[in-house]
Protein backbone atom coordinates (compact mmCIF):
# COMPACT_ATOMS: atom_id res chain seq x y z
CA UNK A 1 0.00 0.00 0.00
CA UNK A 2 1.30 3.10 -1.10
CA UNK A 3 2.57 5.45 1.57
CA UNK A 4 2.32 9.01 1.20
CA UNK A 5 2.30 13.09 2.93
CA UNK A 6 0.88 16.04 1.41
CA UNK A 7 2.51 19.12 1.71
CA UNK A 8 0.06 21.49 0.31
CA UNK A 9 0.48 23.46 -3.07
CA UNK A 10 -0.26 20.26 -4.63
CA UNK A 11 2.51 18.64 -3.22
CA UNK A 12 2.75 15.22 -2.06
CA UNK A 13 5.68 12.83 -1.04
CA UNK A 14 5.66 9.13 -1.87
CA UNK A 15 7.79 6.31 0.08
CA UNK A 16 9.48 4.75 -2.54
CA UNK A 17 10.19 2.00 -0.18
CA UNK A 18 13.85 1.85 -1.56
CA UNK A 19 15.52 -0.52 0.88
CA UNK A 20 13.49 0.93 3.45
CA UNK A 21 10.99 2.59 4.77
CA UNK A 22 12.07 6.68 4.84
CA UNK A 23 15.36 6.59 2.76
CA UNK A 24 13.81 7.54 -0.35
CA UNK A 25 10.88 9.98 -1.99
CA UNK A 26 9.46 10.98 -5.36
CA UNK A 27 7.08 13.75 -5.64
CA UNK A 28 3.50 14.07 -7.05
CA UNK A 29 3.08 17.54 -8.59
CA UNK A 30 -0.76 18.39 -9.02
CA UNK A 31 -2.14 21.43 -11.10
CA UNK A 32 -5.52 22.06 -12.83
CA UNK A 33 -6.16 18.41 -13.08
CA UNK A 34 -2.73 17.39 -14.49
CA UNK A 35 -0.09 15.39 -12.64
CA UNK A 36 3.80 15.67 -12.74
CA UNK A 37 6.51 13.78 -11.19
CA UNK A 38 9.67 14.51 -9.82
CA UNK A 39 12.00 11.76 -9.14
CA UNK A 40 10.68 8.37 -9.89
CA UNK A 41 12.02 5.89 -7.20
CA UNK A 42 12.70 2.61 -9.08
CA UNK A 43 10.45 0.20 -10.93
CA UNK A 44 9.32 -1.27 -7.77
CA UNK A 45 7.42 2.51 -7.06
CA UNK A 46 5.64 2.85 -10.00
CA UNK A 47 2.26 0.93 -8.26
CA UNK A 48 2.29 3.18 -5.49
CA UNK A 49 2.63 6.45 -7.73
CA UNK A 50 -0.40 4.70 -9.51
CA UNK A 51 -2.25 4.23 -6.73
CA UNK A 52 -1.46 7.84 -5.04
CA UNK A 53 -2.72 9.14 -8.43
CA UNK A 54 -6.37 7.49 -7.66
CA UNK A 55 -6.21 8.79 -4.24
CA UNK A 56 -6.19 12.07 -5.51
CA UNK A 57 -8.70 11.58 -8.26
CA UNK A 58 -6.60 11.35 -10.81
CA UNK A 59 -5.86 9.00 -13.63
CA UNK A 60 -2.75 7.46 -15.63
CA UNK A 61 -3.56 9.70 -18.56
CA UNK A 62 -3.62 12.96 -16.10
CA UNK A 63 0.70 12.65 -15.83
CA UNK A 64 1.82 15.37 -18.37
CA UNK A 65 5.51 15.28 -17.14
CA UNK A 66 8.31 12.60 -15.60
CA UNK A 67 11.12 14.39 -14.26
CA UNK A 68 13.98 12.63 -12.96
CA UNK A 69 16.38 15.38 -11.00
CA UNK A 70 19.33 12.63 -12.30
CA UNK A 71 19.67 9.38 -13.88
CA UNK A 72 20.93 7.33 -10.66
CA UNK A 73 18.15 5.02 -10.13
CA UNK A 74 17.17 5.64 -6.93
CA UNK A 75 15.99 8.77 -8.45
CA UNK A 76 15.44 7.76 -12.32
CA UNK A 77 15.12 4.11 -12.34
CA UNK A 78 11.32 4.10 -12.56
CA UNK A 79 10.85 6.79 -15.27
CA UNK A 80 10.48 3.94 -18.29
CA UNK A 81 8.25 2.27 -16.40
CA UNK A 82 6.04 5.43 -15.61
CA UNK A 83 6.25 6.81 -19.20
CA UNK A 84 4.70 3.15 -20.25
CA UNK A 85 2.18 3.49 -17.78
CA UNK A 86 1.66 7.52 -18.49
CA UNK A 87 1.10 7.58 -22.04
CA UNK A 88 0.53 11.21 -22.25
CA UNK A 89 3.83 12.29 -20.39
CA UNK A 90 6.84 13.94 -21.30
CA UNK A 91 10.10 13.15 -19.63
CA UNK A 92 12.11 16.04 -18.66
CA UNK A 93 16.03 15.35 -17.61
CA UNK A 94 19.02 16.91 -17.73
CA UNK A 95 20.80 17.72 -21.01
CA UNK A 96 23.54 15.06 -19.94
CA UNK A 97 21.13 12.50 -18.26
CA UNK A 98 19.09 12.26 -21.51
CA UNK A 99 20.81 9.73 -24.00
CA UNK A 100 21.06 7.37 -20.39
CA UNK A 101 16.99 7.53 -20.53
CA UNK A 102 16.95 6.94 -24.52
CA UNK A 103 19.89 3.96 -24.11
CA UNK A 104 19.94 3.13 -20.57
CA UNK A 105 22.50 0.21 -21.08
CA UNK A 106 25.49 1.91 -20.27
CA UNK A 107 23.56 3.73 -17.25
CA UNK A 108 23.03 -0.13 -16.43
CA UNK A 109 26.36 -1.11 -17.01
CA UNK A 110 27.38 1.46 -14.35
CA UNK A 111 25.25 0.67 -11.84
CA UNK A 112 26.23 -3.29 -11.77
CA UNK A 113 29.34 -2.16 -11.69
CA UNK A 114 28.69 -0.43 -7.99
CA UNK A 115 25.94 -2.74 -6.71
CA UNK A 116 26.58 -6.06 -8.90
CA UNK A 117 24.07 -7.72 -11.22
CA UNK A 118 21.83 -9.69 -8.36
CA UNK A 119 21.61 -6.49 -6.72
CA UNK A 120 20.23 -4.32 -9.46
CA UNK A 121 18.19 -6.98 -10.30
CA UNK A 122 16.48 -7.32 -6.92
CA UNK A 123 16.03 -3.18 -5.89
CA UNK A 124 15.40 -1.70 -9.40
CA UNK A 125 13.54 -4.01 -11.51
CA UNK A 126 13.63 -3.86 -15.12
CA UNK A 127 15.00 -0.41 -17.01
CA UNK A 128 13.56 0.25 -20.32
CA UNK A 129 14.32 2.61 -22.73
CA UNK A 130 12.47 6.21 -23.76
CA UNK A 131 11.53 6.77 -27.30
CA UNK A 132 13.69 10.23 -27.85
CA UNK A 133 10.40 11.77 -28.98
CA UNK A 134 9.43 11.47 -25.67
CA UNK A 135 11.86 13.82 -24.29
CA UNK A 136 12.29 17.06 -23.45
CA UNK A 137 16.24 18.28 -22.39
CA UNK A 138 16.27 20.89 -19.55
CA UNK A 139 19.26 22.89 -19.78
CA UNK A 140 20.15 25.75 -17.07
CA UNK A 141 17.55 28.69 -16.64
CA UNK A 142 15.15 26.37 -18.36
CA UNK A 143 11.25 27.09 -17.41
CA UNK A 144 8.48 24.58 -18.42
CA UNK A 145 4.58 25.74 -18.11
CA UNK A 146 2.90 23.33 -16.03
CA UNK A 147 -0.95 23.75 -16.61
CA UNK A 148 0.40 27.34 -15.76
CA UNK A 149 2.32 26.97 -13.12
CA UNK A 150 6.14 27.89 -13.72
CA UNK A 151 8.51 25.40 -12.61
CA UNK A 152 12.28 26.10 -13.51
CA UNK A 153 15.42 24.20 -14.36
CA UNK A 154 18.62 24.82 -12.64
CA UNK A 155 22.05 22.62 -13.26
CA UNK A 156 23.57 21.62 -10.17
CA UNK A 157 26.48 19.68 -10.45
CA UNK A 158 28.75 18.56 -7.68
CA UNK A 159 26.72 15.12 -6.85
CA UNK A 160 26.67 14.58 -10.36
CA UNK A 161 27.18 16.12 -13.51
CA UNK A 162 23.89 15.56 -14.73
CA UNK A 163 22.21 17.10 -11.71
CA UNK A 164 19.17 19.64 -11.93
CA UNK A 165 17.42 21.36 -9.52
CA UNK A 166 13.39 22.32 -9.85
CA UNK A 167 12.24 25.63 -8.74
CA UNK A 168 8.65 25.64 -8.01
CA UNK A 169 7.91 29.51 -7.16
CA UNK A 170 4.06 28.78 -6.46
CA UNK A 171 4.82 26.91 -3.33
CA UNK A 172 8.42 28.63 -2.71
CA UNK A 173 9.62 25.13 -2.78
CA UNK A 174 12.79 23.19 -4.65
CA UNK A 175 12.89 19.87 -4.96
CA UNK A 176 16.67 19.50 -4.75
CA UNK A 177 17.27 15.71 -5.87
CA UNK A 178 20.96 15.12 -3.59
CA UNK A 179 21.92 18.36 -4.18
CA UNK A 180 20.92 19.71 -0.94
CA UNK A 181 21.64 16.51 1.04
CA UNK A 182 20.16 13.86 2.71
CA UNK A 183 18.13 14.40 6.10
CA UNK A 184 16.51 11.22 7.64
CA UNK A 185 13.89 12.24 9.55
CA UNK A 186 14.73 9.52 12.30
CA UNK A 187 17.53 12.04 12.83
CA UNK A 188 15.70 15.15 13.82
CA UNK A 189 15.72 16.51 17.31
CA UNK A 190 14.17 19.58 18.76
CA UNK A 191 17.27 21.52 17.22
CA UNK A 192 15.60 20.65 13.95
CA UNK A 193 17.02 18.15 11.03
CA UNK A 194 20.64 16.81 10.59
CA UNK A 195 22.22 17.40 6.95
CA UNK A 196 25.09 15.22 5.38
CA UNK A 197 26.04 15.37 2.04
CA UNK A 198 25.91 12.32 -0.59
CA UNK A 199 28.88 11.52 -2.57
CA UNK A 200 28.08 8.64 -4.18
CA UNK A 201 29.91 7.12 -7.17
CA UNK A 202 30.54 8.74 -10.13
CA UNK A 203 31.08 12.15 -10.16
CA UNK A 204 31.12 13.57 -7.00
CA UNK A 205 33.25 17.20 -7.20
CA UNK A 206 33.23 19.49 -3.99
CA UNK A 207 34.18 22.55 -5.45
CA UNK A 208 31.03 22.49 -8.18
CA UNK A 209 28.66 21.20 -4.91
CA UNK A 210 29.43 24.26 -2.81
CA UNK A 211 28.66 26.11 -5.38
CA UNK A 212 25.52 24.61 -6.34
CA UNK A 213 24.37 24.59 -2.51
CA UNK A 214 25.11 28.29 -2.58
CA UNK A 215 22.65 28.62 -5.55
CA UNK A 216 19.67 26.62 -3.97
CA UNK A 217 19.96 28.67 -0.54
CA UNK A 218 20.06 32.37 -2.83
CA UNK A 219 16.60 31.45 -4.04
CA UNK A 220 15.21 31.83 -0.79
CA UNK A 221 13.13 29.05 -0.92
CA UNK A 222 10.49 28.76 1.76
CA UNK A 223 11.06 24.77 1.64
CA UNK A 224 13.51 22.35 0.11
CA UNK A 225 12.02 18.69 -0.54
CA UNK A 226 14.62 15.81 -0.43
CA UNK A 227 14.84 12.86 -2.29
CA UNK A 228 16.63 11.51 1.49
CA UNK A 229 13.44 12.34 2.95
CA UNK A 230 11.22 14.75 3.06
CA UNK A 231 10.80 18.07 3.40
CA UNK A 232 13.47 20.51 5.37
CA UNK A 233 11.75 23.63 6.23
CA UNK A 234 10.54 26.06 9.25
CA UNK A 235 7.71 27.96 8.69
CA UNK A 236 5.61 24.91 9.21
CA UNK A 237 5.24 21.42 10.33
CA UNK A 238 7.66 19.09 9.28
CA UNK A 239 7.13 15.18 8.61
CA UNK A 240 6.61 14.43 12.22
CA UNK A 241 4.34 17.23 12.81
CA UNK A 242 6.63 19.44 15.01
CA UNK A 243 6.09 23.18 14.87
CA UNK A 244 9.22 25.04 13.60
CA UNK A 245 10.13 28.28 13.55
CA UNK A 246 11.95 30.51 10.46
CA UNK A 247 12.60 28.72 6.95
CA UNK A 248 15.20 31.02 5.60
CA UNK A 249 17.15 30.70 9.09
CA UNK A 250 16.90 26.83 9.21
CA UNK A 251 17.85 26.66 5.49
CA UNK A 252 20.61 28.89 5.84
CA UNK A 253 22.29 26.65 9.20
CA UNK A 254 21.57 22.89 6.73
CA UNK A 255 23.43 24.38 4.10
CA UNK A 256 26.33 25.67 6.58
CA UNK A 257 26.66 22.81 7.97
CA UNK A 258 26.37 20.84 4.77
CA UNK A 259 28.95 22.76 3.13
CA UNK A 260 30.99 22.06 6.35
CA UNK A 261 30.21 18.30 6.07
CA UNK A 262 31.44 18.30 2.55
CA UNK A 263 34.66 19.78 3.36
CA UNK A 264 35.40 17.43 5.76
CA UNK A 265 34.56 14.20 3.67
CA UNK A 266 36.75 15.93 1.75
CA UNK A 267 39.59 16.61 3.72
CA UNK A 268 39.62 13.35 5.44
CA UNK A 269 39.34 11.74 1.62
CA UNK A 270 42.50 13.28 0.69
CA UNK A 271 44.32 12.70 4.23
CA UNK A 272 44.05 9.22 3.47
CA UNK A 273 47.39 7.66 2.52
CA UNK A 274 46.04 3.84 1.88
CA UNK A 275 44.92 2.46 -1.52
CA UNK A 276 42.74 -0.57 -2.56
CA UNK A 277 40.34 -1.97 0.28
CA UNK A 278 42.13 -0.56 3.15
CA UNK A 279 42.04 2.83 2.01
CA UNK A 280 38.48 1.64 1.77
CA UNK A 281 37.82 0.75 5.03
CA UNK A 282 39.79 4.30 5.94
CA UNK A 283 36.83 6.19 3.99
CA UNK A 284 33.77 4.33 5.77
CA UNK A 285 35.84 5.20 9.37
CA UNK A 286 36.77 8.83 8.25
CA UNK A 287 32.66 9.30 7.74
CA UNK A 288 31.75 7.91 11.18
CA UNK A 289 34.34 9.85 13.06
CA UNK A 290 33.01 12.72 10.97
CA UNK A 291 29.39 12.61 11.85
CA UNK A 292 28.87 10.80 14.69
CA UNK A 293 30.48 13.21 16.99
CA UNK A 294 27.92 15.80 14.60
CA UNK A 295 24.67 13.47 15.63
CA UNK A 296 25.23 13.64 19.28
CA UNK A 297 25.99 17.20 19.65
CA UNK A 298 22.68 17.41 17.12
CA UNK A 299 20.78 15.80 20.55
CA UNK A 300 20.09 12.72 18.56
CA UNK A 301 19.28 10.14 21.11
CA UNK A 302 19.44 6.93 19.11
CA UNK A 303 21.06 3.85 20.09
CA UNK A 304 24.44 3.77 18.13
CA UNK A 305 23.22 -0.13 16.50
CA UNK A 306 20.39 2.44 14.95
CA UNK A 307 22.37 4.75 13.70
CA UNK A 308 24.70 2.75 12.23
CA UNK A 309 21.66 1.04 10.98
CA UNK A 310 20.23 4.31 8.80
CA UNK A 311 23.61 5.18 7.59
CA UNK A 312 25.48 1.90 6.61
CA UNK A 313 24.53 1.86 3.01
CA UNK A 314 24.91 5.92 2.97
CA UNK A 315 28.97 5.01 4.57
CA UNK A 316 29.45 2.44 2.11
CA UNK A 317 28.44 4.03 -1.23
CA UNK A 318 29.36 7.58 -0.16
CA UNK A 319 33.29 5.77 0.27
CA UNK A 320 32.83 4.74 -2.90
CA UNK A 321 31.78 7.82 -4.52
CA UNK A 322 35.26 9.42 -2.69
CA UNK A 323 37.78 7.10 -3.71
CA UNK A 324 36.28 7.63 -7.66
CA UNK A 325 37.40 11.48 -7.08
CA UNK A 326 40.24 10.66 -5.22
CA UNK A 327 41.65 8.78 -8.84
CA UNK A 328 40.21 11.27 -10.75
CA UNK A 329 41.88 13.56 -8.98
CA UNK A 330 44.84 11.97 -9.35
CA UNK A 331 44.90 11.32 -13.38
CA UNK A 332 44.38 14.76 -13.37
CA UNK A 333 47.58 15.98 -11.29
CA UNK A 334 49.57 13.69 -13.56
CA UNK A 335 48.10 15.04 -16.28
CA UNK A 336 49.12 18.91 -15.86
Amino acid sequence: MAKWIDYGDGITAIDSHYHRPGLAAFYLLIEGGQAAFIDTGTSRSVPDAVETLAAKGLTPEDVAYVMPTHVHLDHAGGAGDMMRQFPNAKLVIHPRGARHMIDPAKLIAGVIGVYGERAVKRHFGEIPPIPAERVIEAPDEFTLDFNGRALRFLDTPGHARHHFCVVDARSGSIFSGDTFGMSYRELDTDKGAFMFPTTTPVQFEPDALHVSIDRLVAEKPRQILLTHFGRVTDDARDCGGRATRGAVAEIGRLAADLHATVSAFADMARATTASGETRHQQLIEGQREILLPRIAAHGCRLAPERIEELLHGDYELNAQGLGVWLDREAREQKGQ
